[in-house]
């Protein structure tokens, strides 16, 4: 299959003829500057970039890259979390720039780069709409993604965010009900925006679903159950209820309303698309997922290995049907499928949280070393 002047199209490549845009789950400063990212942007279709505390706190602390700007800022006598804010601007705009051609490209639906605000704030939406605001200030480019987790809180802030025209990318969502609230509050924020008379065509958003853990934390009460056929099923069943639940969100009258002024439906963005258990493919959240106007953010092992042998499939929206089916055999047996979704977000949050906190001690141990 010739693809715009390659002798062949790579198997990520055909992601995006598949109708599915392909974003990197990573980023790391040296594959900023030496030309990696701008090679899997050209041969894998690369054309969005997401990052969060944990992404840092490994780029930090696994490599020598950052060493130099900790050292002067820590000779300013820079906190940590100060240092932290300027480690991570500093790359997120450099992401952006070099994002902003696929941005402007594709009409402004791919090429974004998304932030995470402080985990911290993630139950204070005052200090979390103060802080993307500045961040949004701070970075001064259009295809920011500001972060926000989908807690009860968070559904407020995205809300409030959408209605000041910023782009959000709406995080740790396990639950159809949970993307229903974001969706919602996605297209309460447009209306209230409208209604203001101000410009909707401009914002767009994505709500991120995560997927592997889904069916981490499913499969052991599954074995405890002794229902090993209902084995890695959980996660995308829960996807194809979400799709279809989206699909009806989006084309109701409340949103085509909106959509007639310009606005774009907020898109589904699998994450979490590792595979954890090593008795499944290894793009088994690849293939499995394949479906047109969504989005799929993947770790650079992930992107190799579909690269290598992963095959464009249709059994996504070909068993739509099933995915109600499955969920309904699981909770058959006994498992409490909202307990999970709700476990998981808390656990989530927490999880963040900590690999901030971890990533402060790191910088504040190398600030002093350097400085």
């Amino acid at each position: 299959m010739a693809w715009k002047g390659r002798p062949m199209a790579t198997r990520t490549m055909k992601l995006k003829a598949a109708g599915q845009s392909l974003w990197l789950d990573n980023i790391q400063r040296k594959e900023l500057h030496d030309g990696t990212l701008q090679r899997m942007m050209a041969e894998d279709g690369i054309c969005g970039v997401t990052s969060n505390p944990t992404i840092f706190m490994n780029a930090v602390s696994q490599s020598f890259d950052y060493d130099d700007q900790i050292a002067v800022l820590a000779k300013e006598k820079k906190t940590a979390a100060e240092i932290y804010h300027a480690v991570t601007i500093t790359d997120i705009r450099d992401a952006a720039k070099l994002f902003l051609p696929v941005y402007e490209k594709t009409g402004k639906k791919d090429g974004f780069v998304s932030i995470e605000i402080n985990p911290q704030l993630a139950f204070n939406i005052e200090e979390s709409v103060r802080e993307a605001r500045d961040i949004l200030q701070e970075i001064g480019l259009d295809n920011i993604m500001i972060k926000v987790p989908a807690t009860r809180e968070g559904i407020s802030i995205i809300r409030q965010l959408t209605a000041e025209g910023v782009n959000v990318n709406a995080t740790l969502i396990f639950s159809p009900e949970c993307c229903r609230d974001v969706a919602q509050a996605y297209i309460a924020g447009l209306e209230q925006r409208l209604e203001k008379g101000l410009d909707i065509s401009d914002v767009h958003s994505v709500a991120s679903f995560f997927i592997s853990r889904i069916d981490t934390s499913v499969d052991k009460l599954i074995d405890t159950a002794g229902e090993s056929s209902l084995r890695g099923k959980a996660a995308v069943s829960v996807a194809k209820k979400t799709f279809t639940l989206y699909q009806a969100l989006f084309s109701d009258p409340r949103f085509l309303r909106l959509k007639e002024k310009g606005a774009g439906a907020q898109r589904l963005l699998w994450a979490s698309t590792g595979t954890k258990d090593p008795a499944y493919s290894d793009i088994k959240y690849v293939e499995e997922l394949i479906v047109e106007n969504t989005v799929n953010t993947l770790p650079p092992k992930t992107i190799a290995a579909f690269r290598d042998h992963g095959e464009i499939t249709t059994s996504f929206e070909s068993g739509l049907a099933d995915g109600e089916t499955v969920l309904k055999s699981i909770q058959a047996v006994g498992i409490d499928l909202d307990q999970v979704y709700a476990d998981l977000q808390t656990a989530g949050v927490k999880a963040f949280e900590k690999s901030y906190l971890d990533l402060l001690d790191a910088i504040s141990e190398k600030g002093m070393k350097l400085a």
